[in-house]
């Protein structure tokens, strides 16, 4: 008599025999514990990346100082000299270049977290890892970089006379918040490109008007003094996380840069806007850990 079929279907089945889901979801509790656990893998893969991102150039690491002076020194003369928005704004050449160097960090931590997962597919594919250590490490790599650029900024500022004093320790908080800020909105980029791989073709054009809205090359105090824009505009221009961290930074390190120039409640929207995207980018990223790398 041939043996007859079992009548569980292929859950009840799985179950019985103790099998689970491969890439399952964990609770987020369990996810977050996960991630910790592969903290030291994130820094080791930050740090191999960061190294060999110059590899193949002759002037090597000194590209990661040379690319934002590069930028900044191009917005002067496009933005400084030509269209003339250095008028009215003291210490320009400070003002210009910490905007530049603190927007480098937020573009860059964005469109390389934009490629965390599609990217890295293979990876993906071949190990058992939580996903969200791929989009952190490509933040810290960014937050790695960043130290290398503060040093050649603290150069710059001192050589146009802004020399260091305690309210340079200011610049430390905001720094941290804007780190978290960055991850989040990573994590959230790496999970919309993971499904839709087009959005990291639209992403530098994105990127680049964001840029122009947020007061790196001009300065936001000017343009809200006038009263030809709509007040959704003038709003939306001091809440602007990106303007938001630029203008905490400035107010640390820039002594023309004064608590005059700096939105209502600065430090509230800095906590807010990182609370909203680290938390929320963090949540966001979890809910489609399975579906990373299928298809």
């Amino acid at each position: 008599m041939p043996p007859q079929p079992d009548p569980r279907s292929p859950a009840e089945l799985a179950a019985a025999h103790g099998l689970t889901v491969s890439g399952a979801r964990p609770p987020l509790g369990a996810y977050i514990r996960q991630v910790w656990s592969r903290r030291h893998f994130i820094t080791a893969f930050a740090t191999a990346r960061l190294t060999a991102q110059y590899s193949q150039a002759k002037l090597g690491q000194i590209w990661q100082i040379m690319t934002p002076l590069l930028n900044a020194a191009v917005y002067y003369f496009i933005f400084g000299v030509l269209l003339g928005t250095s008028r009215g704004v003291p210490d320009f050449i400070p003002f210009l270049v910490t905007g530049v160097f603190i927007w480098t960090f937020t573009n860059n931590s964005i469109q390389t977290g934009t490629r965390a997962i599609s990217g890295s597919l293979g990876l993906v594919r071949a190990l058992h890892f939580p996903r969200a250590s791929l989009p952190i490490a490509y933040a810290v790599q960014q937050f790695q970089q960043l130290l290398f650029s503060m040093g050649a900024l603290i150069v710059i500022l001192v050589c146009f006379g802004e020399y260091p004093k305690p309210a340079w320790l200011l610049a430390v908080p905001a720094l941290a918040l804007q780190t978290v800020f960055n991850t989040g909105l990573s994590m959230i980029m790496a999970r919309l490109a993971a499904k839709t791989p087009d959005i990291s073709q639209l992403m530098p054009f994105i990127m680049r008007t964001w840029m122009y809205v947020s007061g790196v090359m001009w300065s936001i105090k000017k343009v809200l003094a006038s009263d030809h824009l709509p007040h959704i505009v003038l709003l939306a221009l001091q809440t602007n996380p990106a303007a938001v961290y630029i203008d905490l930074v400035r107010f640390a390190l820039v002594d023309s840069f004064t608590a005059s120039q700096l939105p209502p409640h600065v430090w509230a929207l800095a906590i807010g806007w990182a609370a909203v995207a680290g938390v929320g980018g963090f949540i966001y990223f979890w809910q489609a850990e399975e579906q990373y790398g299928r298809g």
